[in-house]
């Protein structure tokens, strides 16, 4: 409890804009006094951890909900929609992010030699407990904040650490997976990849099969397995939620960002976007837009 108690009043200064003369590469503080409309996001393989209120995160039809003490990991690009579910003015909702590194999950798994692993056969996303063994390295990376001299010096020591009480912890199965190259894990990566650089173009399975190595069959399964979707509906998904990002600066050009994600039929494209978000793009647009107004 006492790491916890730590961690929150740190990330409270620094999400508060408190001066300091360094930051730590990818490393991440997040605040907020209110809960928040479900947005759509691509989650790049990150851990993060929340300190004080709660978070929902949504895959397909899979739902993960963590609170204070809990963290969520994504071991591969994964369109998630999420919000914050419990925040307030006197209790926000507090949390920490840092990137996953698959190169150093790589190392570690080498000199910590061979083990009998517990095999992951689900999707790229897990929930965890982080007890005292993980809290003490994120809160002693923090802490570094303070010295700046000391950063360069101790906080690749430091994210090895929690890269290493991960890789031992309740998700330590789905973060094996990260490291090793010819995993489950790694394949779906490289579908995904590609299918983030042609998002807006037509997908053939069988040509994304072929770039990865794979049977037709063999894909389908493992990025089911990974993801909670066809790769089709990987890429629907991909397409909407950029729309949904370009439509809140632009709510009335609605068939010019239809046809930027990939739609060529307007009609089409009004349509499954209600069907995701549940309102026409023009009419959500203009809703998340008063939202944010209102909150700022």
């Amino acid at each position: 409890m006492a790491h916890l108690d730590e961690l929150r009043r740190r990330i409270a200064r620094l999400a508060a804009g408190s001066p300091r003369p360094v930051w730590i590469e990818g490393m991440t503080v997040f605040s907020s006094p209110r809960v928040t409309e479900p947005l759509g996001t691509l989650s790049e393989p990150v851990f993060a951890l929340v300190a004080q209120g709660a978070r929902r995160s949504v895959l397909a039809d899979r739902i993960f909900d963590y609170h204070a003490g809990q963290y969520l990991v994504v071991t591969v690009d994964l369109p998630l929609t999420s919000q914050i579910t419990q925040a307030t003015r006197t209790e926000p909702f507090l949390s920490f992010g840092l990137p996953l590194e698959p190169a150093l999950v790589a190392q570690l798994l080498l000199e910590s030699g061979p083990t009998v692993a517990r095999r992951h056969d689900g999707p790229g996303i897990g929930i965890g407990d982080a007890d005292d063994k993980l809290l003490d390295p994120v809160v002693r990376l923090l802490r570094l904040l303070d010295e700046p001299r000391d950063v360069p010096v101790l906080a690749p020591g430091l994210r090895r650490e929690i890269h290493w009480r991960l890789l031992n912890g309740p998700q330590g199965a789905l973060i094996r997976q990260l490291g090793l190259d010819n995993s489950q894990c790694a394949h779906v990566a490289r579908a995904i990849g590609w299918i983030e650089n042609h998002y807006d173009r037509v997908l053939r399975i069988d040509e994304l099969a072929k770039h990865v190595g794979m049977s037709v069959a063999s894909l389908n399964r493992h990025f089911r397995a990974v993801t909670g979707m066809s790769p089709l509906q990987y890429q629907k998904q991909l397409r909407l939620q950029k729309a949904r990002i370009q439509l809140i600066a632009a709510p009335h050009d609605v068939a010019a960002v239809g046809y930027a994600v990939g739609y060529r039929n307007p009609s089409q494209f009004s349509r499954e976007y209600r069907r995701m978000f549940g309102s026409p793009p023009g009419q959500d647009a203009v809703r998340l837009q008063s939202v944010a107004t209102v909150q700022d």
